[in-house]
């Protein structure tokens, strides 16, 4: 039985001191982090909106959380208008400049090491979070913009004692942290990185959100804070990127159409691309509708042995084809059609070892364009991912991110930029000579794991909201948990707490640590490879009039609402 051989980004978990599960009438948000989740349970309180509780959350973990997101990354929002019985999605992902090209992470002709290209200018893309924010207030927000920010003001102000977590993700990334400056001398005192109960104050951070709050987002994208974050890019020492003002004055929000599947008796829907997290889903969701889940049951093999089949078989469809779809002919929902579905089904056997399994990409009968090259890029679990459900029934489910912990680790106006470039490929054509869909173009978005998910019931109405952190391991712990809530009927606090199985590939299972199913499923002829797997999970159930919200057991986060 193996053990992962790469680094966990994201840490050791260490448990939370408060309660992370609550049940509700009203409203509910989860958060990874209790202050997060305080500041938008607050606007909750005053009558506000989910976008008006999510834009309070987020200006809060870019302070307390900082090594997952912030307002120099990008994300992903489902957002459901209960009065219109609307679903809209939201991209808010980061994008190339335009000098960016197929080369951008080669030095001396060869590829980057990941390590070099994530701590260089190369990897910071224009940031999405702080004009997302501001179209969300715009369409759906009810209380005042000014207001949202106060909760992180003045926090950011007064200070925040630093979290088990940040402390321990420090320690983790200090030689990194240590080689840049400012986040040297924010992140170390004398020298030592700062410990767990800490008071850590961040005055250049508040004058960022008071200037935000009184002046609007467009701060970011053409000012003296826009100059400051181009320079910075420009004139990291060794590797500079090239991002220019043009480029952020081009940014824009899209709004994208959801994508969305039957499943059981659910239609279940997530972001589509450039995030690959929705369609692998959706796609893996509907092989395994085939076979009774709910039947063989959570402690049975052959249930795992069906999931990963059906995620290597998703996973190799992502791989092949999946990008930013305003840059790249892809099949899209082509591989959620029905007949595609059956086709790769049949590619499945229950009693068979994942590594038995020929997981290559397909072609659905509907699809007449290339055929791309799975590339080699690797998205990194730092990210978080806020759940709301508001008095009026919309409902937000967003996940956030600046890429690796703590992003490119470069910081201005108190907040880290991220390295979100690095999830492109970093090589444009493949081993077999094909163009890899997901490299680097100019003004491109990189090609995304998160996972953002609502479920509806046959009806219409939402029953439950997730989503979780993890790099391109999101798609398994999402997955997970809408077969533990839909098909074992298991409540969203016990799915949390699950033991983390996925599957990327055929190579092997993953399995999180101490698992009692390790040694069954390798008792049953698969490859296995334990990993502590650090899932940053949150959801809000919507069952018999209550809402259950509740956060992973891993992570610090807190479920509040009345």
């Amino acid at each position: 039985m193996a053990q992962d051989e790469r680094a966990n980004p994201e840490g050791a978990g260490p448990a939370a001191a408060h309660e992370q599960t609550a049940i509700a009438k009203d409203f509910m948000i989860v958060t990874a982090n209790p202050l997060a989740s305080q500041a938008g349970y607050e606007m909750l309180q005053r009558g506000g909106s989910a976008a008006d509780a999510a834009i309070a959350a987020q200006a809060v973990l870019g302070l307390v959380e900082p090594q997952s997101s912030g307002l120099g990354g990008g994300a992903f929002v489902l957002y459901y208008d209960a009065k219109a019985k609307e679903l809209k999605s939201y991209d808010a992902r980061e994008t190339a400049p335009g000098l960016a090209g197929p080369f951008l992470f080669y030095e001396d002709g060869k590829i980057m090491d990941f390590k070099a290209a994530q701590l260089s200018g190369k990897s910071v893309g224009v940031p999405g979070v702080p004009k997302l924010l501001a179209y969300l207030h715009q369409v759906h927000g009810v209380r005042t913009w000014m207001e949202l920010f106060n909760p992180a003001i003045e926090l950011a102000e007064d200070g925040f004692d630093v979290s088990p977590r940040l402390a321990a993700m420090i320690a983790q990334h200090g030689d990194d942290l240590r080689s840049f400056s400012p986040a040297d001398q924010y992140f170390f005192k004398v020298g030592e990185p700062l410990k767990a109960g800490a008071l850590l104050k961040n005055p250049e951070y508040a004058e960022t959100l008071k200037d935000m709050a009184f002046t609007g987002a467009n701060i970011f994208y053409e000012g003296p804070l826009a100059d400051q974050i181009v320079q910075t890019v420009q004139n990291v020492q060794g590797r500079p990127g090239f991002m220019t003002a043009e480029d952020l004055r081009r940014y824009d929000i899209k709004a994208r159409k959801p994508v969305c599947a039957p499943y059981r008796l659910y239609v279940v829907c997530s972001m589509g691309e450039p995030s690959s997290g929705g369609l692998t889903v959706l796609q893996a969701l509907g092989m395994l509708e085939g076979y009774d889940l709910g039947a063989l049951g959570a402690d049975n093999p052959q249930s795992w042995s069906l999931i990963a089949q059906a995620s290597a078989l998703a996973f190799a469809d992502r791989n092949m084809y999946m990008a930013d779809p305003d840059f790249v002919n892809t099949p899209g929902v082509l591989l959620l059609d029905p007949e595609y579905i059956e086709q790769r089904r049949a590619l499945m056997d229950p009693a068979r070892p994942l590594q038995d399994l020929v997981a290559e990409a397909g072609v659905p009968a509907l699809w007449d364009g290339p055929l791309y090259d799975r590339g080699n890029s690797l998205d990194k679990p730092g990210t978080s991912h806020i759940s709301v459900v508001d008095s009026e029934g919309n409902i937000l489910s967003m996940t956030t991110t600046i890429e690796s912990a703590f992003g490119s680790h470069q910081m201005v106006g108190g907040f880290l930029l991220n390295n979100e470039l690095t999830d492109f490929s970093f090589d444009s054509i493949g081993e077999e000579g094909a163009l890899v869909a997901n490299m680097v173009e100019g003004g491109k978005r990189p090609r995304s794991s998160m996972a953002p998910v609502i479920v509806f019931n046959l009806e219409g109405n939402p029953v439950l909201t997730l989503g979780s952190a993890g790099g391109s391991r999101i798609i398994g712990y999402v997955l997970q948990r809408i077969i533990a809530v839909l098909d074992w009927e298991k409540d969203l606090a016990e799915s949390m707490g699950m033991a983390n199985i996925i599957a990327r590939s055929e190579k092997n299972i993953e399995v999180e640590e101490n698992s009692i199913l390790s040694k069954t499923l390798q008792e049953n002829g698969h490859n296995i490879v334990q990993s502590s797997m650090i899932s940053g999970l949150t959801g809000i159930h919507i069952k018999e009039d209550n809402l259950i919200g509740s956060a992973d057991p891993r992570r610090e986060g807190m479920a509040l609402g009345d």
